[in-house]
């Protein structure tokens, strides 16, 4: 892939960092941050302070938010190889923000069956990737063991492929299709070889912004059942975000907040995936219900918040380059965060919604960008532990772990990182 595939940073990331005992900072700002460097958990107020943070006070958390990476997970950025397999576009949910669903009798609707996805995944695996990351529309015909039948397949033919799958949305609209109790489905889907969860379908988690976004879209008490018993169960999840609508900073902070409150219950998510909305499709944007997206200062404010509200609770922090496009995804990564997602192979819903970057990243252009911004490439597996660290340019050129990047891995007992989201 030619070189000019991927774009320049606007700015060089040395710009964006400031003492954060800089005198240019403010005093309430720069108590936040010593209380956060200090190991305390900031409070909603100070939180919201952070999320509003402009220029000094911006660039203070920016900065403060990069030590606290290099200090929490070293200066690895890992990626994982994998694919993206988005079964079905029909659905019957219609959120507003979604340009990827179709009606049955759409004329680009599809639908895979178990066969279909089994070729592709086993095309991903033999292209080197280690995980298959599986969401799908919702439609209404759906049989209710479908989600097990992919599970079941996979994993027939690929035993060592790590399954990633299914939103608590998806998770729920199983329940409901079986008659299953939640426990229950989820034992079975984990029985079959689900992996790990998406923590998809949770945008806001407040459900005055739900009801606005989606009205048929789970409600809060709902996925967080579906996410702390996943956790209960040995399953892990990602955790999400999206930014960039309708909210504001209030509610990306009550949002971090309950995601801190449930990991520190279960310790189940294994990292905070900030996913910027995409707006140019989705009915939400063309009935003048949304702002047009996050702009840059905005991008580097949300995963700069969610490095010091999560610090001693989520260590890994993911930038969605699918979302973002390389060059804020590389900004947010001198911003706090630690992990450029997955190659993807294939990814339509963003695209469907407008999304204009490509559909995969080969490893050798990640490497390529991580060494752009000084830091040390690192492919990974789900579980984040590393299958090779590169040095120098030589693609080959490896060098051995070190056992301060042993901070890379989770806690014993989580055995998830994402794959996409």
């Amino acid at each position: 892939m030619p070189q000019a595939w991927m774009p320049p940073m606007r700015a060089d990331p040395e710009d964006l960092k400031l003492p954060a005992s800089s005198s240019s900072c403010s005093p309430a700002v720069r108590g936040c941050l010593e209380a956060s460097r200090a190991g305390r958990e900031l409070t909603f107020d100070q939180g919201l302070l952070l999320a509003n943070a402009q220029a000094d006070d911006l660039q203070a958390l920016v900065s403060f938010a990069d030590a606290l990476r290099r200090e929490t997970v070293g200066d690895p950025v890992t990626y994982v190889v994998n694919r993206n397999i988005n079964f079905t576009n029909v659905c019957f949910v219609g959120c507003s923000f979604c340009g990827f669903g179709k009606g049955p009798g759409a004329p680009d609707a599809y639908s895979l069956s178990p066969d279909d996805v089994v070729r592709k995944a086993r095309e991903a695996w033999e292209t080197g990737a280690t995980e298959v990351c599986i969401q799908g529309g919702l439609p209404r015909d759906l049989d209710g063991f479908f989600y097990r039948d992919i599970l079941r397949a996979i994993k027939q033919a690929i035993p060592a492929m790590h399954v990633h799958a299914f939103s608590p949305m998806e998770i729920s609209y199983g329940v409901d299709k079986t008659g299953m109790p939640l426990g229950e489905y989820l034992q079975m889907m984990k029985d079959e070889g689900l992996g790990s969860i998406p923590g998809t379908a949770a945008e806001i988690l407040d459900d005055r912004v739900r009801r606005e976004l989606s009205p048929n879209k789970l409600p809060v008490a709902r996925w967080v059942e579906i996410i702390t018993t996943a956790h209960e169960l040995g399953i892990p999840t990602t955790s999400t975000m999206m930014y960039g609508h309708v909210e504001d900073p209030a509610d990306w902070v009550r949002h971090i907040l309950l995601l801190r409150a449930i990991q520190k219950r279960t310790g189940g998510f294994t990292e905070f995936v900030p996913l910027g909305f995409i707006h140019e499709n989705t009915r939400l944007f063309k009935h003048g219900g949304a702002r047009p997206g996050a702009r840059l200062e905005e991008h580097l404010r949300v995963h700069a918040l969610a490095r010091v509200l999560l610090h001693g609770a989520i260590k890994n922090i993911q930038v969605s380059w699918v979302k973002l496009g390389f060059e804020t995804s590389l900004a947010c990564l001198n911003a706090g965060a630690n992990d450029f997602s997955g190659t993807l192979m294939e990814e339509n819903i963003s695209k469907a919604a407008g999304a204009t970057f490509g559909e995969y990243v080969s490893p050798q252009d990640f490497r390529r960008m991580i060494r752009s911004i000084g830091r040390i490439p690192a492919e990974r597996t789900t579980t984040y532990k590393i299958r090779q660290f590169f040095s120098g340019n030589d693609e080959g050129q490896t060098t051995p772990a070190q056992p301060q990047l042993n901070l890379l891995q989770n806690a014993p007992h989580v055995s998830y990182a994402e794959g996409a989201y």
